[in-house]
């Protein structure tokens, strides 16, 4: 090889790395260059059916995102991983991720799950967008009450659900009195539990009984035999659906024929295959949206995901895809792939038209939306309601 040539080939490989780093460090539009998404969910465990369906509305957020010319001239990359249902293995996964030099973590979902990224995603200055943990303190540290800079959600939070459903049984269901059986191993179900019965004694409402059931406990019968005794014109059921499930199912096998109602913990097709549709007439739920909803956008989403999942999208789809929908209104919005400036971007987003309604981030950084009430009318979920904050 001649001299000028191996001068020209040194040149041009310096060149090729030099555009490798600039590539990797951010600050290059090419063709080659992704924006790396971290997806930390809930796939296997007790609540993967919460996490694989906030997964896969991601995912079609990303593909329909990158279809149509991606963020700033870069495409989304996703990087999938699977925190088991388990704090610990949360925390983990974030620090994973983190090693990957994402801009932002979609998920996990439960508020104890989020709770457990949370140091990791904190102390690395990288959002974490949750989609579906709706606890109190998810975005603000108890102790100081300060917001938390990284961590946002898509989801209404428990007193709002709380709220909304004690509203729905003392306004709509006209009832009087109420029991409340919730799960008390749940600082989810202990919030629902807390809003239902000021907002229900508020308006006037008695709270006749409650009871409690912890996490995985099948057995309700002793519990509901003394509900039934009380005849109430209404009960409350804050928990997950693993329990909630057999629960009603046993309530009704008892005699109970009262309205029962949940928040959006119920939302799992196991309500139908472990209760019964049957079992599950007269129940309701909160929810962040309806698949039935014939807003144009919405049943355009609906469309998608069933086109390609073969199936509805439930809530948690809905609240995953709005949540990557949400990051990248934020990365347009800072101009930068950049996770400080996308957090700052995302704190003042205002007016956003997601599938689950049309959102503002407050200074707690949670959105001020609507909620709806759930139906199950033979095994099917069916808008019954929205209520607006």
């Amino acid at each position: 090889m001649k001299k000028n040539s191996r001068k020209k080939l040194a040149a041009l490989v310096m060149m090729v790395f030099m555009l490798t780093i600039v590539a990797g460090c951010g600050g290059s539009k090419g063709d080659t260059e992704k924006i790396n998404v971290g997806i930390n969910v809930e796939l296997s465990g007790g609540v993967a059916s919460y996490g694989t369906n906030a997964r896969d509305g991601a995912i079609l957020a990303i593909e329909q995102i990158n279809a149509a010319g991606g963020v700033l001239g870069m495409q989304l990359n996703p990087i999938e991983k699977d925190c088991k249902s388990i704090v610990d293995e949360a925390m983990s996964v974030s620090a994973s991720l983190v090693g990957e030099k994402i801009v932002a973590q979609i998920g996990p979902l439960t508020s104890g799950d989020v709770a457990g990224s949370t140091p990791v995603m904190m102390d690395n200055k990288i959002p974490l967008i949750a989609p579906a943990a709706t606890a109190s303190n998810v975005t603000v540290d108890d102790k100081t009450g300060a917001t938390r800079e990284y961590i946002f959600r898509v989801c209404f939070i428990d007193p709002f659900q709380g709220t909304l459903m004690a509203q729905f049984a003392a306004d709509n269901l006209k009832a009087k009195n109420a029991v409340i059986y919730g799960d008390s191993s749940s600082d989810y179900a202990k919030g629902l539990k807390e809003y239902f019965k000021k907002t229900f004694t508020e308006k006037g409402g008695t709270i006749i009984a409650e009871e409690g059931f912890v996490k995985d406990d099948r057995d309700f019968r002793a519990a509901l035999t003394k509900i039934k005794g009380l005849n109430p014109d209404f009960i409350y059921v804050p928990g997950y659906y693993q329990e909630v499930a057999p629960l009603i199912k046993q309530a009704r096998e008892l005699g109970i024929t009262a309205p029962i109602g949940g928040g959006d913990g119920w939302d799992s097709p196991d309500m139908v295959s472990v209760a019964g549709g049957a079992a599950l007439n007269n129940t309701f739920f909160t929810n962040h949206y309806s698949s039935q909803d014939k807003d144009p956008k919405i049943v355009k989403f609906v469309e998608a995901y069933k086109a390609k999942y073969k199936k509805d999208p439930d809530a948690f789809a809905a609240l995953g895809y709005d949540s990557v929908q949400l990051m990248a209104q934020g990365l347009k919005d800072a101009q930068a792939a950049d996770p400080v400036k996308l957090a700052a971007a995302l704190a003042k987003i205002k007016d956003f038209e997601g599938i689950t309604g049309k959102m503002s981030i407050d200074d707690k950084h949670n959105p001020i939306k609507a909620g709806v009430i759930i139906e199950f009318k033979d095994g099917a979920q069916v808008m019954n309601t929205r209520i607006q904050p």
